[in-house]
């Protein structure tokens, strides 16, 4: 793989992007970058309370001010949020000269996960489970046409994933 391109990781919340991300990152000797903790940073506030004050497309329009900016640094590994691939714009930039890693997990495996997690805005609802197929069934084929390379978080350890990424990328050689 050319050193030159950024690797960004997709794929839905509680998939592992943000965990393998770094781990990634530090493997490579490169620079990680989360796109939610940078409008956090930037911002100064939970993107729950960004979601409550400007709404979903408030939010949508920082994240993807926020992905333009990290794309135009080279190399680096981004983790984005689950929904960062419904705009065309971040699309655009996601998978201009970058490898784009879809990260699959299960919904059982995310409601597992985010059982007691309290500052993803999109399940504070009665129903997570419903949410969360709702999600995947509207984002699924849109990680799916976006990835270079497809690997399951389901039941893996971290290195595992990652032994994974760096074999379907050729990361070895480098």
């Amino acid at each position: 793989m050319n050193g030159e391109k950024n690797i960004v990781l997709i794929g839905p919340m509680a998939a592992g992007k943000s965990t393998i991300g770094r781990a990634l990152a530090k493997s490579l000797g490169w620079r990680f970058y989360d796109s939610d903790q940078e409008v956090i940073h930037q911002t100064g506030v939970e993107i729950s309370l960004i979601f409550d004050i400007e709404g979903e497309a408030g939010f949508r329009k920082r994240e993807t001010e926020m992905i333009e900016k990290l794309m135009s640094i080279q190399p680096i590994v981004l983790a984005t949020g689950g929904g960062a691939v419904l705009a065309e714009p971040n699309r655009k930039l996601l998978t201009q000269n970058s490898v784009v890693v879809y990260l699959q997990c299960s919904v059982e495996r995310q409601l597992e996960r985010t059982r007691h997690d309290t500052r993803r805005p999109l399940l504070q609802t009665e129903n997570p489970r419903l949410k969360l197929e709702q999600l995947m069934q509207e984002r699924g084929p849109i990680y799916e046409s976006l990835s270079d390379v497809q690997v399951s978080t389901e039941h893996h350890s971290t290195k595992s994933v990652l032994k994974e990424i760096s074999a379907k990328l050729n990361l070895s050689r480098q």
